[in-house]
């Protein structure tokens, strides 16, 4: 994944790559600056003098050092089977749960810890007592597979 496709990646909330993957930022090669989201993506992930110095040299990292560094967030043998495999267990969970787990580790990162814990009580408060949320508990106690509304 060079330039544009290691952008495109970056903007996954999971990435899993092979053992053989290569990455760069690869755009001071050409001339040009990392652009597609990378200013809003990559601040998240890795500190400034990390980004500099990737982005400046346009060096190719392995695997291994990009999860180190947290462009990926594993390394394994089979990516798209390890994707599936976890979109199946997402799946088998609320959806509300899930969005509202996205929208919490979204938004509180950035957040004061007032906000954060505000948003944590405000997104918690719009799912107990949902459907979703009593099947998943009826779920649970039956030892059953739950039969979620999206």
């Amino acid at each position: 994944a060079y330039g544009a496709g290691l952008q495109i990646a970056l903007g996954a909330d999971i990435r899993y790559a092979s053992p053989t993957a290569r990455l760069s930022i690869m755009e001071s090669r050409w001339g040009i600056i990392p652009d597609m989201g990378i200013s809003v993506t990559l601040r998240h992930l890795v500190r400034p003098d990390r980004v500099k110095e990737l982005s400046w040299s346009a060096r190719i990292l392995d695997s291994t050092e990009a999860q180190e560094l947290g462009l990926i967030t594993a390394v394994v043998d089979d990516p798209v089977g390890t994707s599936r495999e976890l979109a199946m267990e997402c799946a088998a969970k609320s959806p509300d749960a899930i969005r509202a787990i996205k929208a919490l580790v979204n938004d509180a990162w950035q957040a004061s810890e007032t906000d954060a814990l505000a948003l944590e009580a405000r997104l918690q408060a719009g799912i107990i007592g949902t459907p979703n949320q009593l099947e998943a508990v009826n779920a649970n106690f039956g030892k059953r597979k739950a039969d979620f509304i999206d």
